[in-house]
């Protein structure tokens, strides 16, 4: 297939997919939305994270004594 007809055929998927509007179910979005307006209290619900863990005892135990050696990661 040559580059104008895989063009135009990229370019006719893209606009069928552009204007596709599949049918709405109206109703099941009204029940969905409704089942979570129930929920949406215990959501919004503050919970309290644990503490974060002391790894101070295991970053002297495995240092490394030569830091020059230390890979940056970003």
């Amino acid at each position: 297939m040559g580059r104008g007809r895989q063009k135009a055929k990229a370019t006719r998927q893209a606009r069928d997919i552009k204007y596709y509007s599949p049918a709405t179910d109206l109703s099941a979005l009204q029940r969905e939305l409704g089942s979570t307006r129930g929920h949406a209290g215990a959501s919004t619900k503050h919970v309290e994270e644990p503490p974060e863990a002391d790894y101070a005892e295991y970053r002297s135990k495995y240092a490394d004594d030569d830091e020059d050696d230390q890979r940056r990661i970003g």
